[in-house]
């Protein structure tokens, strides 16, 4: 045991990618689900499970970048704005349940767009 207690070795990004896809697959799939089916009795579950979706792809993915050292270019900024739209898309689905359709199109799109910025880091 060290002076600053017991020494853990770092957290392989493999884990933290790992933790952010999971999160991610989560987050979209229940939000989705909120908004092809808005009923007030699956409110507050579906808003539980979204806000630790959310904040677990958060971290793992804050994690992943302080690993990976990638700074703040353009792409990971989109990402993180479509991340908190689609936080957000749960909410509004409930509150405004004749946008919903709309909304479950919105999701999807907004899942292609981080996912492409991912894999082609246009800017």
């Amino acid at each position: 045991m060290g002076r600053h207690g017991p020494h853990y070795p770092p957290m392989n990004p493999t884990i933290y990618a790992f933790l952010h896809v999971l999160a991610a697959f989560v987050l979209v799939g229940w939000t989705y689900a909120a908004c092809a089916s808005p009923s007030p009795e699956r409110r507050k579950a579906t808003m539980m499970v979204t806000g630790i979706a959310s904040l677990v792809m958060f971290v793992a993915g804050f994690g992943l970048q302080a690993k990976l050292a990638t700074g703040f270019p353009g792409w990971l900024i989109v990402k993180i704005l479509c991340w908190l739209v689609i936080s957000a898309l749960p909410a509004l689905a409930f509150r405004k349940p004749e946008n919903a359709k709309a909304l479950a199109v919105v999701v999807y799109l907004l899942a292609a767009v981080a996912v492409g910025c991912v894999y082609f880091k246009p800017f």
